[in-house]
């Protein structure tokens, strides 16, 4: 297991971590959220090593990992970390630079290994091109597969598709992420971009200038976030007077609502006017204006009449999980 306590850790005495505490159960998969500057990178690199902690203790199995006061090559044996830098040797073919990272021991091995993660990463027809004439995706690419080639017990990733075409993303994501669990490697993925967590993290681990904001099973985050920060990491969300979705409720509160969660009527609801219509693919996402001039927004499978009035329902049971989420009781 991975524990992470009380850690702090400050920059030019500005404080980027404060008195973070979690853990990941072996091979599991922990995803770090938060905006830019929330300190998503930094907690990879404390947890790797890298940083010298102004507090608390980072261990993995019992075993403490200490920063660079204590290590003269930061950075644990059994750990693997995937930068954004990629750090990888531009004058070597990718096969080599995978290669480089194989124990000398298992030579017999080795060419089938390679093989394996560049077949793992799509990349099996680059094996003898130099790095240095890749694109910066398929570089990103190259450092997975060298930080996997030992198969660490713990593997980092700061935003380990950013620099991806997206088409190659989805692909990767459904292979990458199932082989890990496969392997039983324990993994802490740090990225802004939901799709890379949603359908693969056992839990998420919110950041906000430096300090936990949230901490949940991926699925309970999802559907009961905390904070409009929260929710919104997962696109757009909209804030809501829980007395216009229900007249009788005894508190002047707001909850949040995905746009995928308030159901259209002809009849009744809460009214709102069409204003714009957004093509997302698979559905439009409709921005409407209610009486009072909120702006909200809801999804429906075609495109609605601009000026025209609907009416937006949204369940009693959702409102209650809401309301219990946020006050502990309903209302």
């Amino acid at each position: 297991m991975l524990t992470v306590t009380k850690v702090s850790f400050s920059y030019k005495n500005k404080l980027v971590l404060s008195n973070l505490s979690f853990a990941l159960e072996k091979g599991g998969h922990l995803a770090i959220m938060g905006e830019s500057g929330s300190g998503k990178s930094t907690l990879l690199k404390a947890i790797y090593g890298l940083l010298h902690l102004d507090t608390g203790t980072i261990s993995w199995d019992n075993k403490q990992v200490l920063g660079p006061n204590y290590n003269l090559v930061p950075g644990e044996s059994f750990m693997k970390y995937v930068s954004q830098e990629f750090d990888l040797m531009p004058f070597i073919s990718v096969a080599e630079n995978i290669g480089q990272y194989l124990s000398v021991f298992d030579g017999e091995t080795h060419q089938s290994r390679i093989q394996e993660l560049l077949e793992l990463i799509g990349m099996e027809h680059f094996a003898d091109v130099p790095i240095k004439n890749l694109s910066g995706g398929q570089k990103q690419r190259v450092a997975l597969a060298r930080a996997l080639a030992q198969e660490p017990e713990v593997l980092l990733l700061d935003e380990p598709f950013s620099n991806i075409d997206q088409f190659k993303k989805n692909e990767l994501r459904y292979r990458v992420f199932p082989y890990l669990r496969e392997k039983g490697i324990s993994v802490l993925t740090a990225t802004h971009d939901s799709n890379d967590v949603l359908s693969f993290a056992d839990t998420i681990l919110v950041l906000k200038d430096g300090n936990m904001e949230d901490f949940q099973e991926t699925e309970r985050l999802f559907k009961n976030p905390k904070s409009r920060y929260v929710a919104s990491l997962f696109g757009t969300v909209n804030e809501l007077p829980v007395k216009e979705l229900k007249a009788y409720a005894e508190r002047d509160i707001s909850i949040l609502i995905y746009p995928h969660e308030f159901e259209i009527s002809s009849k009744s609801g809460l009214e709102v006017y069409v204003v714009n219509n957004h093509f997302k693919g698979g559905h439009y996402l409709i921005e409407g204006v209610s009486e009072s001039g909120k702006t909200l927004f809801f999804t429906n499978t075609k495109a609605l009449e601009v000026h025209v009035k609907v009416f937006l329902n949204v369940s009693l049971q959702l409102v209650n999980s809401r309301l219990r989420n946020l006050t502990g009781h309903e209302s």
